[in-house]
């Protein structure tokens, strides 16, 4: 059986008086992709920031219960929250680069950690860039504004920038949902490479996604987790009736 790499157990999340995740439990594996699903609204990109404390900057939001990453229950009241986000990189469903170079949106996380060395940078970047399949197509603009890639382009930049920091854990929240099937394609491409080295959990409204990409799919439905398993057995026999009126498109 693969490594755990993060345990979430009886862990319930609030906004305010909103009860957005109920007594969620599951466990992610280390290098493995793990697909979460579910009707808008359910609680998926909730359970997904939670696990780098990213709901912290909301007004309100709270969380109960335990996320252990590493032995390390990252809701504890002395943890360090700058290094969970350090531990735990994170891709939106919109592509966010930064308002700059190519080359100083790879390097931004690195310069604000302190980091100096130019010659360490600019490794650091080709390595990132390499390793978010995207080297080879800016190697030659590295200097040239962002704004100037593609809509795939700049979100596989995005990706370069979250392991630049050599995160162990990232999390993608619907990271293709914006991209033609070109650039989706590619970017599932990347994350079948990416799982050698980080534990992926990713949010996806398409089905047919979450079935290619994922080893294990979460199915979550009105805050709670409805079942969870491996992605072969969930999208051809799943253990609930509900699960399968999901992934069938018979609602959602």
């Amino acid at each position: 059986m693969s490594e755990v790499k993060i345990k979430v157990t009886g862990f319930d999340f609030y906004y305010g008086e909103a009860h957005a995740l109920k007594n969620v439990n599951i466990e992610i594996y280390k290098n493995k992709v793990t697909g979460i699903i579910g009707p808008s609204g359910c609680g998926k990109s909730t359970f997904l920031r939670s696990i780098n404390r990213m709901n912290d900057v909301i007004p309100g939001a709270r969380g109960e219960g335990s996320v252990i990453l590493d032995g390390e229950n990252i809701f504890a009241p002395d943890v360090d929250v700058v290094e969970i986000r350090r531990k735990v990189g994170m891709v939106f469903q919109k592509s966010n680069p930064f308002p700059k170079s190519i080359f100083d949106n790879v390097a931004y996380g690195l310069k604000i950690n302190g980091i100096r060395d130019r010659d360490y940078i600019a490794g650091k970047v080709e390595e990132s860039l390499r390793g978010a399949a995207l080297w080879d197509e800016v190697k030659d603009r590295l200097r040239d504004n962002a704004f100037g890639l593609s809509g795939g382009q700049q979100q596989r930049l995005c990706i370069a920038r979250a392991i630049a920091l050599e995160p162990e854990v990232l999390l993608m929240d619907e990271p293709a949902s914006a991209l033609d099937p070109t650039a989706t394609l590619k970017i599932e491409e990347l994350i079948e490479e990416l799982k050698k080295d980080y534990t992926i959990a990713i949010v996806t409204h398409n089905m047919q996604q979450a079935a290619r990409v994922s080893d294990h799919t979460a199915f979550f439905m009105m805050g709670e987790l409805v079942e969870y398993g491996e992605t072969a057995k969930m999208f051809t026999n799943p253990g609930k009736k509900i699960t399968e009126d999901y992934i069938t498109g018979r609602f959602g």
